[in-house]
């Protein structure tokens, strides 16, 4: 009898532990993990709100026309086009929480240097500490989010996960754009928002380090995670590169990259110019354009969390994606033809609520779509890339028409209407596509549908890796990679061409 129960006691225990570490991971564990995360995204999130917030300031105090502040932010996006790509695949080698230790110290780096350039008032020097702080922002990225990707499953807390990390980012963006001006009015000097945002990344990079022991502790108490559907195990690192595996990317993840190409792109320009905008259309201050532009952009924090518990459970990302794309369109339809102050105010309302969809839908999407976790940080990467290679592009492009049509936004909105149409096309075109594919069709299955369709999921893996099936599908993802090389290589051609044109007018 006693040696039954011992024998017994033994199986126990081989359930519980695997070399000696519990495989059972607490939620309480996990939740502390997202918390410090988000805090650590926040002061990132109230630098990015800044910027776009001191447009029409910077312009005045650094002598500078649209198409050298596009470049401003141009420098930084063209950073992340030439190294992001090398930083998704780092990132999976090395696990987010490395990625996010180095790229926090190097980001604040060049947050002191953007500030000390902003009281000297020197616009080359502000580039320069621009294209610093983007080596940090490159890494830091890509790592929070394959941080998440290791600690939960799709349809199994990720989405969730998302939501409430972009929900508080959301707030962070908002209380840096409202009260940029503010800062810089009570102050007397623009400088002083760019010295409270070295401050906020002090308290990142301490959050960050603390994170950081947290993940090596967990690596030694617990000995990972699966997804419930696959079984598949979640990986925070790699033990090698996995190169192959990013350049064989299923066609259903180019489909989502597609969309966020147009609606990312989109709501990024559209942000940044949102201030201006509300500056000339209401006639108001920059202050007062500030706190409007930022809450008719961020009230929809809320939602995004409730979007993603929603994902979650009831799935249908592409439907979320179709109205997310509609959404916009109406919204850049009513900022074009609509320049009123009532149809402005419809415009931003509208806008408000549609990109509030986007960002949780589009990397859970994203997670969803590929078949092996371990090559996440690659793949958020491309989309990364391919959004940075659209902004400079776009925002050039933008700048050169709006300084042509003396700093209106009559003429510029047009190419706003256009991204938000080229979402609502992708987005519309997927939605009814997932009726005939599976592969991507999967992305509209409830959480019970995909831990019921895990082996149909393992199954449309292994045919995607074989057969002719499998020759068919490397020969999209090499395709679509291949084109965004060629994307890349177009927005350097643009931003190349406008920093030497743009700096003509200095």
């Amino acid at each position: 009898m006693e040696a039954g129960a011992a024998k017994v006691d033994r199986d126990t225990t081989s359930l519980k532990s695997e070399g000696g570490r519990s495989i059972n991971v607490p939620l309480s564990m996990k939740i502390l993990s997202v918390l410090m995360v988000t805090a650590i995204g926040f002061g990132s999130d109230w630098s990015s709100g800044v910027t776009g917030a001191m447009k029409s300031t910077l312009k005045k105090d650094l002598r500078i026309n649209n198409t050298q502040y596009a470049l401003l932010s141009g420098s930084e996006d063209f950073m992340k086009t030439a190294l992001i790509l090398f930083s998704g695949i780092v990132t999976d080698r090395i696990g987010g929480a490395g990625a996010m230790l180095y790229g926090n110290a190097i980001y604040s780096i060049g947050a002191v240097l953007i500030a000390a350039a902003t009281t000297v008032r020197s616009y080359k020097f502000m580039i320069f500490g621009t294209v610093i702080q983007a080596f940090g922002d490159i890494a830091t990225q890509v790592a929070q989010y394959k941080v998440f990707s290791s600690w939960f499953a799709p349809s199994n807390g990720f989405a969730s996960t998302l939501g409430f990390e972009l929900g508080v980012g959301k707030i962070g963006s908002f209380v840096g754009k409202a009260s940029a001006n503010i800062i810089a009015e009570k102050m007397g000097d623009l400088s002083w928002v760019y010295w409270m945002a070295v401050i906020m990344n002090v308290f990142t990079n301490v959050v960050t380090l603390i994170f950081w022991f947290f993940t090596r502790w967990c690596e030694n108490k617990y000995s990972g995670k699966h997804d419930p559907a696959t079984g598949e195990k979640l990986t925070e690192k790699n033990d090698h590169f996995e190169i192959g595996k990013m350049l064989r990317l299923p066609w259903p993840f180019w489909c989502i990259v597609a969309f966020s190409a147009f609606q990312t792109s989109c709501a990024i320009v559209f942000t940044n110019n949102a201030t201006e905008m509300a500056e000339q259309r209401f006639d108001i201050s920059a202050v007062t354009a500030g706190w409007y532009s930022a809450m008719t952009q961020y009230m929809g924090f809320f939602l995004v969390p409730c979007l993603g518990v929603f994902i979650d459970i009831v799935g249908n990302r592409l439907s979320v994606m179709a109205v997310c794309g509609i959404g916009m369109f109406i919204a850049m339809c009513l900022a074009k033809w609509g320049p009123t102050t009532s149809g402005t105010a419809a415009s931003f309302g509208i806008y408000a609520a549609a990109e509030s969809l986007g960002p949780v839908v589009i990397i859970d999407s994203i997670r969803t779509t590929m078949w092996y976790q371990e090559v996440f940080g690659s793949g958020y990467a491309i989309k990364i890339a391919v959004n940075n290679s659209m902004n400079i592009i776009v925002g050039i492009a933008a700048a050169v028409i709006q300084d042509k049509d003396d700093n209106s936004y009559n003429n510029v909105v047009g190419v706003y209407v256009f991204l938000a149409a080229g979402s609502m096309v992708v987005g519309v075109a997927s939605l009814v596509a997932g009726y005939f594919y599976v592969d991507l069709g999967r992305l509209q299955w409830t959480k019970k549908q995909r831990v019921r369709n895990g082996d149909l999921i393992n199954v449309q893996r292994d045919k995607f890796e074989t057969g002719d099936m499998g020759k068919k599908n490397r020969t999209i993802s090499m395709s679509m990679f291949a084109s965004l090389i060629l994307l890349i290589m177009g927005a350097w051609c643009t931003y190349f061409w406008g920093l030497a044109t743009g700096n003509n007018d200095a």
